[in-house]
This record gives structure tokens, sequence and C-alpha cells, in this order.
């Protein structure tokens, strides 16, 4: 994760641009990148289409200079192409104008009608940087485009996507597939971007990765890469005391939640988990679950009594509480203990009045695990998905897990991932309680709370991909061994 290498770093549209920039000046012209990058575009077009009638709209900038490289070449190989272009061939600059300067062929307006009998688009107008809404002839084409729904090949980004943010700029054509360069960006990562870009191959053109170095990277793509040097495997030496002891805070009648959460727990390798539940709800508990063991709170429902335990090192609260004071009672005491804890659900809900006094308490290592309404309820803070989870993770202190098909882990630190493995199969009841578990369980086992995050939430979309259609919350514990005996495979082997 802190490496400033790593082939999981996400560039902001800015920091590319250094990128391409410090490649210049190393010795690499802008012209052999431009060529490059236009000819993995034929690339990419020839490998998945049949040969046929290929119309290539063009921008005024350096994406419509990879335009007019993947023309030329997807015509001497004998494609039939119409290109059009944005502007004045004569106002290019640059890379783009030398490029520019070797199509010897017809140059079109932009105009809808380049879409007439065209069986392939490719969509070189905007990268990633465009910053205001398509208008214009630009805007015109592109309606025309996803109005037709003809498949289309991006460069870089569809024409109309923030590349930093995933967000729609007025219109765009989804993209079958969308090749970008070097390094994904976030709007590769966030919804909608996600989705409006297809198949998202990423190309190699010649910069080198010593360029990143000079770099302020903080965000990335979640993968095994960025923790699995730091995952708690269990050692030949090793014992139960040694993996943590993980406590999780059972509601009175929504009992499943916190005995998913612990099942959890237990599966990703705490060596001790324990329920602590009302006493009235103790025997649904006690004779539901076997490896785990339940704790009946006293009437007052203080965890005064069961804290006293020093071996207990994580607490999980939130999962099948309820929105009410004992909620607020119980996660204010596991804060006030400075061990660490998570709190999902209903312990964040229940400070929507007053979020000031839950980051106020926060002494210890803690996530907060909300989905979008959770989170509003706790957070004033508005933008772009990436934003609004760093935003949080500054304000309250906490390692903030934003859930969705495009999760954001934040730090306060500013330190980001985007998760990308996530099936829809994960929209079901339940589920969030599981991944409160598993990062609590990782917890437990000394892992520190961003890469347990992290960590946690790929094996959630993980365990929840290879399961497939029909999934349960109560599937994905029994999931998680399959995915850590993929992962230890993968460790070992490298």
């Amino acid at each position: 994760m802190n490496a400033p290498d790593h082939h999981l770093a996400l560039l902001t549209t800015a920091q590319m641009a250094q990128a391409d920039q410090a490649a210049v000046q190393a010795g690499i012209s802008g012209i052999a990148l431009m060529e490059a990058a236009g000819a993995a575009v034929a690339s990419a077009v020839s490998a998945r289409w049949r040969r046929q009638t290929v119309s290539i709209l063009c921008g005024p900038g350096n994406n419509g200079g990879d335009g007019f490289v993947a023309a030329r070449h997807l015509r001497d190989a004998g494609w039939p192409v119409r290109l059009g272009l944005l502007g004045d061939k004569a106002l290019l600059t640059g890379d783009a104008a030398h490029h520019a300067q070797l199509w010897n062929d017809d140059i079109h307006p932009l105009t809808p009608a380049l879409l007439d009998g065209a069986g392939l688009v490719i969509d070189a107008l905007f990268g990633a940087g465009l910053s205001r809404p398509l208008s214009g002839a630009a805007a015109s084409v592109i309606a025309a485009l996803a109005d037709r729904g003809l498949p289309v090949c991006a460069v870089d980004v569809p024409s109309g996507l923030d590349g930093n943010t995933g967000q729609v700029l007025g219109l765009v054509a989804p993209a079958s597939i969308t090749v970008t360069f070097f390094r994904k960006k976030p709007g590769h990562m966030l919804l909608p971007g996600r989705q409006l870009c297809g198949e998202i191959q990423v190309v190699d053109i010649g910069v080198p990765d010593t360029v990143l170095a000079a770099l302020p990277i903080s965000v990335f793509q979640n993968g095994p890469e960025l923790w699995l040097q730091r995952y708690p495997w269990p050692t030949p030496d090793g014992h139960k005391y040694q993996r943590g002891h993980a406590l999780v805070i059972g509601g009175r009648l929504m009992t499943g939640a916190a005995r998913l959460a612990a099942t959890a727990c237990a599966r990703v390798g705490a060596g001790l988990v324990s329920i602590a539940a009302p006493a009235t709800a103790w025997s649904v508990y006690a004779g539901s679950v076997t490896s785990v063991m339940v704790y009946p709170l006293r009437e007052s429902g203080s965890l005064d009594e069961v804290l006293s335990d020093g071996r207990i090192n994580v607490l999980v609260v939130g999962p099948g509480a309820g929105v009410s004071d004992l909620t607020r009672m119980h996660a204010l005491q596991a804060l006030a203990s400075r061990r660490a804890v998570v709190l999902d659900a209903d312990a964040i809900s229940v400070f929507s009045s007053d979020p000031q006094a839950l980051f106020s308490a926060i002494a210890g290592p803690c996530v907060l695990t909300p989905h979008e309404g959770e989170f509003n309820r706790l957070f004033s803070v508005d933008g772009p998905k990436l934003d609004r989870a760093r935003q949080a993770a500054r304000s309250s202190g906490a390692i903030v897990v934003l859930k969705g098909a495009d999760t954001v882990i934040a730090a306060p630190d500013g330190r980001t991932v985007i998760n990308g493995n996530a099936p829809a199969y994960l929209a079901t009841g339940g589920t969030g309680d599981v991944l409160a578990g598993l990062i609590a369980g990782l917890m437990a086992q000394g892992m520190e709370a961003f890469d347990a995050a992290t960590a946690g939430v790929w094996l959630h979309g993980e365990a929840a991909r290879l399961f497939g259609p029909g999934l349960l919350s109560e599937d994905l514990p029994g999931m998680v061994p399959r995915v850590l005996r993929r992962l230890l495979r993968h460790g070992l082997s490298r």
C-alpha cells in the first residue's frame, strides 16, 4: 500500500499528465507515446470485432491525436475508416498535429451523419480530463451515438465522463470497451463510470513505472497485493489467545445479525469470538452457535462486566442492535475502552442527531461501515463519493467504509482504496453484518485497521463472487475458507 509504484495505483487526471510529462523529460517523445496509444486502440478493436466500417470521432486535443493514430493503423489493416474531427485540422497543435498530418485521407466534420452505416465507433473526442458538460457538435454526436446503441471503443474514458469522479458531465455514450494507458483513474472504478466504460483495458505505452515515485499517490484499486504481505496467517507456534478475542454485541430481536458477524469473525481467523446478548435472548443465541461463546448481559445492558475480560481486543456494535439509547451506550462504552471497534448499522444511525458525540468518543482504532443512507445521517458532506468518504474519515478520525458496488475505504490520513470485485448478489439482507465481522476478525488478529477494512471488503466481495447467484448472507462465512486457500496459494507463489 505504501509503494508508490504499485500497479494498483489510481492516478488522477493531473497525476497522469505529470506522468506523461515526466516520461517526456526522461527522453520518451510525446509523439512516440501517442503512436503507442493509438496503435493499442487499433489492436484492441481488431482483437474484439470483425473487420467492418468504423467511424472514429476525434477531438481537438491529445485524445483526438490517439484517434488519428488508431485510424491510420486500422486503415492500413484493411478496415473501412471514416474520421470526423471536432474543429479544424489546421488548429491542432503539438503531438496531435503531427499525427493528424500523417493521416492523408478524408476528414469529415463532426456530425451525427458520421454514424450512418458504421458498425463500430471509436470515441476519441475527450479524455478523462474533461471538466465541463459536452456541448455543441460533440454533444449532438454523443447523444446520437447513445441513441443508436452502436458498439463503442472509448479512448481513455467515454467522452463526457469525469476521470476523477466517475460522474457524467451532461451525457455519455456507454462503451463496450475502454482502452486507457499506464494506470487506471478513479473514474474507471467509481460508479457510474465503471459501468459506462465496459471492459477496461490498461495498456503499456512506454511510460516507465519510475515516474510514479514523484507523484503523491493516495488512491488505489483494492486487491490482495495491497495488504497480503501483512495478512495475519496462523503460525506453527501460535495459539488461540494470540489470535485475538472478538466480542459482538447482540440485539434483543434481530439476533441473526450478530450471529452472522460473529461467525464471520471466527471464519476469518479470530482465535476466540463471543456474543454479549441480552438475558432475554440468551437462549436464542446460545442454542444456535457452537464455536462462539455467549455472555448474558446484566439487566442494565452495561458492558462493564464483559469488558473486564482483558483478552477481548475488538468489539462489534450495531448489527441488529436497534436505534436506541442502549445501542448508543454500547457504542460509547466500546469506544471508551480504547480497544479496536467496528461500528455498523444502528450504531451509526443512533448518532444522527449528534455526530460530534461519536467523533469525540473515538479514542482508539475504529472502523465505521455505513451504507449511503447511514452515511448521510451522520455526515453532512456533499460531492463525489471519493471526496465524501475522505472528508468523513478526516472529520471523524475513523476508517470509513462507504459501502456499495464501488465501496470506498478511506483513512483520516488520506489513504483511499476503491473496491471493484463486489457482485450484485451482495445486495441482500445481512451481508453488511458479515462484512463487519470480517473486518473485526482481522483486527482481532492484529491487522491495522485500514488494512483490515480493505482486506475485509475484498474478501467479502470475493466470497460472494465465488458463490454466485442465489447468495444468502449466511452463505458468505462458509465461502471465506475457500477464498483464504486461494490467497495462501497466491502468497506462497510470489
